[in-house]
């Protein structure tokens, strides 16, 4: 899929069509047990996020999803995850981009993220949205130990 992708982001509060399609991406993207962002839906805290869409002239689908928890006023970003086959598109940083225009409409203080040492793409989109390390969670990542990298952005 090299074309130019058309691409729309929507929050989700109930269940949704495409929850398979997001199963798929989480299971794509993260190791460790299964899990849809649809089952975060439950959580009164939870603010989920679905990126839909594709090539002009094709059905949209499910290319990534976030999903934070939004607590007072500090939003939790828990997964960020695109489609394999449209990673290093922008669809991270447009789901990134939505989580941060609701935060600042909703009176967030601060957004909190915890990310693989090891994911250095994903710290570089951080990086570029103003995010900074605050700290290291030493072997945070069950499947192989791994650190994890606390991210912080403080809105004003």
């Amino acid at each position: 899929m090299s074309e130019r992708l058309q691409v729309s982001v929507a929050r989700v509060e109930r269940g949704v069509e495409d929850a398979e399609e997001l199963a798929a991406i989480a299971h794509a993207a993260f190791s460790g047990p299964s899990f849809s962002p649809v089952d975060e839906l439950e959580r009164p805290w939870a603010r989920v996020w679905v990126a839909r869409g594709g090539v002009p002239g094709e059905a949209p689908r499910a290319l990534g999803f976030l999903v934070a928890w939004h607590v007072v006023d500090e939003l939790h970003v828990l997964n960020v995850a695109t489609a394999p086959e449209v990673r290093r598109r922008g669809i991270g940083a447009v789901l990134v981009e939505t989580a941060l225009a609701f935060a600042a409409e909703n009176g967030v203080r601060l957004v909190l993220l915890e990310v693989r040492r090891s994911n250095e793409p994903a710290i570089r989109l951080y990086e570029k949205f103003g995010f900074v390390v605050s700290g290291v969670r030493e072997r945070y990542y069950a499947d192989n130990d791994e650190d994890a990298l606390e991210m912080q952005r403080v809105l004003a």
